[in-house]
């Protein structure tokens, strides 16, 4: 069958889970059996997100190939187990820059570049993904951010117009808006989204399908008030309610027909509707965990998106081990070692989280002796993982001075360093391990359990400094172990303390390789630890 095309917009407000639907849809083709990839198209002029404070946009996330990307790119990878590269995160500077560099090449022989049709064919160009030969997709589901009417998505918008027109049955629109609810009149309101219908028709795409976010059920006569006014089947009107959580989605999806509408449209039996199984004992597990286990997160950003994919994979590590992990945010910049007993107090387990920069460091540090001195559960990811070996290499090798070149670049005991063959480059991006490398882990250690007792395993970068392994022995005879080791560069990516209950640092994020159906080892370790 030829690859058949799904675009995602959103209308009336942002934030209404346009990434939770694509990864939605997105499972629900996949349990029919069919293969699929997600990608996002982001109106910002950023090159990628990876220069953004999590503040502006939540966390990043990194792919395989090493390409930073929208948090987005992680619930397609939760849900439905695919693996994302470059290729699946597009952004407006992305699209521009190719345009220019084009240009300044002499490759449109003079002619006039505008945004039409220049910018909107190279849209095009990487919506139908012409550059990827080596699989063949049934289904690709582009999502758009941004809102229906901003100014910047106007030339992803008039590109999805012109495919609609090329590809004709094999592309549906799905359209997600937002139905409020109006207290004082006891009413909800469909005003909102037969505009933001409308401008989509003023843009010359009618969509296919209307996904409705709503914080109550909506009756028939809702529908059905949506479905005329804004020419779309009945059966094609679905409602995303909220919900006890996220992976309820395709399961609420898949019971109101949304992928049995999509297949409608584009002409293809429906079929019988898939069993999901283990989606569905998933769920019955999320349920059934009452229980509560407290972890704490050690970081910079008080925000839920910045430290998106670690939050989700304690969730899922918490409902594999039959408990519900209840996460607690502690400011790094105000933990001191006057208040790091009250601050750490009833905690089952620590993590001690990412990040880049002075702001919030020696906080980090003074909870990762505690949590040493105290026993209590610990898991160093990135900064985080290096924060441990400073406060090991201060506290118990006797370097008080001992820190990271990226904090103090005079040092006289830098047990984090840079990279000798990147110390030359001064471009923020290209300084950075990014993407997936080997480990090497070592027999008889803790990793290598969690790990089902493999040797090497493949785990996502996104940092630039490095344990340093000159001081590799004095960390080894003092009881730091170094037990996992990148086989090419001999680099240090896991130190443990094997005589305590758990305390591990990893170089790499283990996060952005954990999904629904399989949870990350070493985070379901990092729970039975806690419990």
């Amino acid at each position: 069958m030829d690859t058949k095309y799904i675009f995602v917009t959103g209308g009336v407000v942002s934030s209404l889970g346009k990434g939770i639907i694509s990864a939605s849809i997105g499972k629900l083709l996949q349990a029919r059996g069919y293969k699929i990839t997600i990608q996002k198209f982001d109106p910002y002029i950023n090159i990628d997100p990876g220069t953004l404070n999590p503040y502006e946009h939540g966390e990043c996330y990194v792919t395989v190939d090493g390409m930073e990307t929208d948090l987005d790119l992680g619930h397609y990878e939760r849900f439905t187990g695919i693996h994302t590269t470059r290729n699946n995160s597009v952004t407006t500077g992305r699209i521009y820059k190719t345009v220019i560099d084009r240009e300044r090449h002499g490759d449109y022989l003079g002619k006039t570049i505008q945004v039409v049709p220049h910018i909107t064919d190279e849209i095009k160009r990487r919506m139908l993904r012409e550059d990827e030969h080596d699989e063949h997709l049934d289904f690709v589901i582009t999502e758009v951010g941004g809102t229906i009417g901003d100014i910047e998505s106007a030339p992803f918008m008039e590109a999805i117009r012109q495919l609609r027109w090329q590809l004709g049955r094999d592309a549906v629109c799905v359209h997600l808006t937002y139905v409020p609810y109006l207290k004082a009149a006891g009413e909800l309101k469909t005003k909102p989204t037969q505009h933001s219908v409308k401008e989509l028709q003023g843009m010359g795409i009618q969509p296919d399908i209307l996904v409705l976010r709503t914080e109550r059920h909506l009756d028939d006569h809702v529908r059905m008030k949506v479905a005329s006014f804004c020419n779309v089947d009945l059966e094609c009107v679905v409602q995303s309610e909220d919900l006890p959580s996220i992976y309820e989605v395709p399961v609420s999806m898949q019971r109101q027909g949304l992928d049995a509408a999509i297949l409608r449209k584009i002409g293809i039996p429906v079929g019988e509707t898939p069993a999901m199984g283990p989606w569905h004992d998933f769920l019955d597990k999320q349920r059934g965990a009452v229980r509560e286990v407290h972890i704490g997160l050690v970081g910079k950003y008080d925000l839920q998106d910045a430290y998106k994919s670690i939050r989700e994979s304690l969730n899922l590590a918490g409902i594999y081990n039959d408990v519900k992990a209840k996460l607690h945010f502690i400011n790094s910049e105000e933990i001191t070692s006057r208040n790091v007993t009250e601050k750490l107090e009833g905690l089952s387990g620590v993590v001690i989280c990412p990040g880049f920069g002075q702001r919030g460091i020696e906080g980090k540090i003074v909870a990762a002796e505690y949590t040493r001195t105290h026993d209590i559960p610990t898991f160093g990811i990135c900064l985080g993982m290096q924060m441990m070996v400073i406060e090991f290499a201060r506290n118990v090798l006797g370097y008080k001075d001992a820190n990271s070149r990226e904090m103090d670049s005079q040092t006289p005991h830098n047990v984090i360093d840079i990279m000798e063959e990147q110390k030359n480059i001064t471009q923020i991006g290209g300084t950075m391990r990014l993407g997936a490398y080997e480990c090497e882990l070592l027999k008889d250690s803790r990793v290598y359990e969690a790990y089902g007792e493999v040797t090497l395993i493949k785990e996502r970068h996104r940092h630039r400094y490095e344990f340093n392994n000159a001081y590799a022995k004095e960390y080894e005879a003092k009881g730091m172990k170094c037990v996992g080791v990148n086989p090419a560069a001999n680099l240090v990516e896991i130190v443990e303390i094997p005589e305590k209950r758990w305390y591990i640092g990893t170089q790499f994020h283990p996060e952005y390789s954990s999904t629904v159906l399989h949870p990350h080892p070493l985070f379901m370790s990092f729970i039975k630890a806690c419990i």
